[in-house]
């Protein structure tokens, strides 16, 4: 009561006056969904038809931008979870995309959704790719952003940026610099003021364990990813609406691999906007714009 008083005194002060319903922050409830081999931890946010969001290496659920993600949940339901073995899930029985992708199946299964729209960023994509691949039933949309088909098809970043990338732990200057490109470093820094001050609000989890080990393990299982052709071959086979985005000054995933996709995958779209690896986070407005547009189809 005290803080509703607050609101309206404020906007009182403001002259907007103090309206029946103000809307209430979002704040993240996490939940834990049971599967056949694990314990996955997960929340949503926003309405409408349900879109998974698949993060990448290293990563959990509460590192998505939320600034993109007030965006994405005007029109769609948001689902963010933790991969097994990282953050608040429980442990990682695999070793593969494959059984990542599995395990993401499980989820859905567990949380009642039978199919889902799915966006996968960077990792997020190999697993969105095999979800779509050996789930199709799961998927209603694939939206891969800033990843690769596998195999030899896959044109790598710089060694530079495949050594950060492969860091357990790296450093936030580090993770700018792949991140952003030159020059839009101080968009990365606004980047990690916004997920700290959303972490203080509760607007996303207080959720960044991820442990050495599993970080390690992801890493590894990218060798026999960029090793076999077997994905890019199935990706031909694919009948699910695809959209490949990238960005144009990627160092970690150049925009040639997101190119390639899109010229394997039957009637794919191909979007390339500018910024680096995190070019759905600089330019939110254009790729939440695009996905909208895409997902409308």
């Amino acid at each position: 009561m005290r803080a509703r008083l607050a609101i309206c005194l404020c906007l009182a002060l403001l002259g907007a006056g103090c309206g029946q319903s103000a809307a209430r922050p979002f704040r993240a409830q996490v939940h834990v969904a049971r599967t056949a081999h694990t314990e996955i931890a997960w929340y949503e946010r926003g309405r409408g038809a349900p879109l998974l969001m698949l993060i990448g290496t290293g990563s959990t659920m509460a590192e998505w931008d939320p600034a993109l993600l007030r965006l994405l949940a005007k029109r769609h339901r948001l689902i963010l979870f933790d991969y097994p073995g990282v953050g608040l899930s429980g442990p990682w029985h695999g070793g593969s995309f494959d059984s990542l992708a599995a395990a993401t199946a499980g989820l859905l299964r567990a949380i009642g959704a039978p199919r889902a729209d799915v966006l996968g960023w960077s990792m997020g994509g190999f697993v969105a790719q095999r979800l779509a691949i050996d789930h199709p039933g799961r998927v209603s949309h694939l939206i891969l952003a800033g990843t690769n088909p596998g195999g030899s098809r896959t044109v790598l970043g710089t060694p530079r940026a495949q050594a950060i990338d492969s860091e357990s732990h790296p450093s936030d200057a580090q993770i700018l610099r792949q991140l952003y490109p030159p020059g839009r470093q101080a968009e990365g820094r606004r980047f990690l003021r916004r997920l700290e001050r959303a972490s203080r609000s509760g607007e996303i989890p207080d959720d960044f364990r991820v442990p050495a080990a599993t970080a390690r393990r992801q890493v590894a299982a990218e060798d026999p990813w960029l090793r076999s052709n077997r994905n890019y071959r199935q990706l031909g086979g694919l009948a699910v609406p695809t959209l490949a985005a990238g960005g144009a000054a990627d160092p970690v995933t150049p925009a040639v691999n997101l190119r390639r996709i899109a010229a394997r995958v039957p009637r794919a779209e191909l979007r390339i906007l500018p910024g680096a690896h995190a070019f759905l986070f600089q330019d939110r407005g254009p790729f939440a714009h695009t996905v909208d547009r895409f997902l409308a189809r």
